[in-house]
Order: structure tokens, then sequence, then C-alpha cells
């Protein structure tokens, strides 16, 4: 596969020297609005703006220094992005967070120009894919990947696609969706490595539920697979790719997340680093609530930094994406 000068370029800035991509993620606003309603007990449409934006500009301000790059959002993220380190990279998101699942949505007043103007080096959107999707809910989908796709293409960005399997009816921390959740993984990942939707980077989960794995510190005994199993399944879904690809943490702990990522290890797949979020900071929210901006500096200091540390370390196996893009010659 060929990449453009200009997306080379780009996806140079995030990442480390060996074209190993360690991000930090921190585009999350439902998701975070939720962790400060659960301490400051109250809904989450009552969260003060200051009060996500702030932590945002701390973590970021921190954490880092650590990072290849920074995931942000046009949201709550700009004063955070303007605090990172000058050698980490800025990715942006630019879809609506918590979107109506069959229904994808770009941020209103944005663009691909737009983000790029407030220093975007790379774009991402997040999709939810679902193999029980109705057709026409399925086409509109991939429409709207291969609308955002050549926007980023014209404006010469990489691409990364975020995507977040689901199934109607199921619970996504269930069993039974933990059983379904490789193949409707692997059927995406292999869907969008298509040219047609310029899909530079596919964003993804683990194919496995980690509390359903045998011998994963997050299983209670109760397995789905056992750790032969999910080895496999992590190789099937890296089969399924013709694009680079990394993991995201998607809320487990530090610990879980490092242990998915020996998994991915031991199983040889050539995934070509992380953009990991939760996994470092998710702690942080009790500490801030609690106890403000000088107690969540001092945790990221010691807590927080050994937690990107321990990621990073897992980066150790990790391919980077000059695999898939070799340069011209």
């Amino acid at each position: 596969m060929k990449l453009s000068p200009g997306k080379r370029k780009r996806l140079e800035f995030v990442s480390d020297p060996r074209g190993v991509i360690a991000a930090l993620a921190i585009d999350q606003r439902d998701a975070l609005r939720k962790l400060f309603s659960a301490e400051l007990k109250i809904e989450k449409q009552a969260v003060p703006r200051e009060q996500v934006e702030e932590f945002k500009s701390i973590v970021v301000r921190a954490l880092s220094p650590h990072a290849s790059a920074v995931l942000l959002e046009p949201e709550y993220g700009l004063p955070a992005a303007a605090q990172r380190a000058s050698t980490s990279g800025l990715l942006m998101a630019y879809e609506v967070s918590g979107y109506d699942p069959s229904i994808p949505r770009l941020l209103e007043g944005w663009s691909v120009r737009r983000l790029l103007d407030a220093g975007a080096q790379c774009i991402k959107v997040l999709l939810y894919y679902a193999l029980s999707d109705a057709p026409e809910i399925m086409d509109r989908k991939r429409a709207w990947v291969e609308r955002v796709g050549w926007e980023c293409a014209g404006s010469d960005v990489p691409f990364f696609l975020e995507i977040v399997p689901y199934q109607a009816g199921v619970e996504d921390q269930s069993r039974e969706f933990a059983r379904c959740k490789p193949e409707v993984l692997s059927s995406a990942m292999k869907e969008f490595s298509q040219p047609r939707y310029c899909v530079d980077v596919l964003k993804v989960g683990v194919p496995v539920t980690m509390a359903y794995v045998q011998g994963s510190s997050a299983c209670d005994g109760t397995f789905v697979h056992s750790r032969k199993d999910a080895l496999d399944l992590f190789r099937r879904a890296a089969e399924a790719a013709a694009k680079p690809f990394l993991f995201l943490s998607a809320g487990v702990s530090n610990r879980v997340f490092n242990e998915a990522l020996e998994l991915a290890s031991e199983a040889g797949v050539h995934f070509c680093g992380v953009l990991c979020g939760r996994a470092t900071w998710k702690d942080g929210v009790g500490v801030f609530v609690r106890g403000g901006a000088e107690a969540l500096q001092k945790w990221l200091e010691t807590d927080g930094v050994a937690n990107i540390r321990a990621v990073n370390a897992s980066l150790r196996h990790a391919t980077p994406w000059l695999e898939k893009y070799p340069a011209n010659e």
C-alpha cells in the first residue's frame, strides 16, 4: 500500500522514532462526564465544562511527555491541546460523542480543514458496527466512512477509524456478547481495510473480552475463551486487517490492558501501537474531584506516569506502521 508524502509526514508526527504509535487518548466526553457525575453525585449534564477542561489540561500537561501523541476533541480539548509536550503529536476526534449507534454523526461547525487549522495532525472518527444492523443502516455507515475518508484524503491528512463492535439487544459486557464480539470485529476490520474508505489506521479494542478469558485477572472464573482460544482470535482479527491497526483500552484497568497487550504479543500479531485512555488516567478523576488540581498533579506524577510507562513497556513487540506503508524508493 502507498501513503502520500503528506500523510506519511503527519503519521510520523504522532509516532515514536520506531514508527510505533504510543498515544494517550483523552477525547472522551460522555464517558468522562459519567465518571465525574458518579464522583460529584450529579447528573452528567450538570458537570461543569470548566472542570472537564481543567482535568484534560492537567492530564495532557503531565502525561504527554511520555506519549508520542495525544488524542483530543474540539469541544473540551482545545485548551489541553495547547498544554501538550512539544514532542507529542495531536490527533483530533471528529464525531459527535455518544450518538445513536444507527446514525453516525460528525461535529457541527467542524470539518477536517478546521481541525487541521486547530492543530490536528491526524483525524479520528468512531463507528459503531454490528452484523445485526439492517442493510440500509449498514449502507449508511459505509457511505459515512467513505465521506470522511475522502475528506481526509482531500486534505492529505491520515484517517484513523475507531471501530466499536456491538450486537443489537445484547449487553456489551455480557457473556453472550463476548462470544460474538470476535466475529463482529474481524468483519469490520476486513471491510474497512478496503481502499474505497481511505482509512489509514484502524483503532480497535482487542478481539476478546478480557473478563471472559481464562486466567485473566479480570476473570472471576467463568470464562468463554481459553488462553489458546484467545490467541487464535487475536490472530484471526489481525489477518482480517489489510491496514495498520492499534489497540484502545476500552475502559479496562491498566493491569488488564497490559495483559491484553501481552496476549497480542504472544499471538504474534503486528499491531502498530496503542491509543490508551482510561487505563492510564481514569482513577485520577476521583482524586481531582476530592483533592483538586494539585492532588491530581501529584497523582499523575506517580500513578499516572507509572500507568503510561507500563503501557509503553508493553509496546516493545509492536510493529511499526511502516511495515504496511514502506517508503517509496
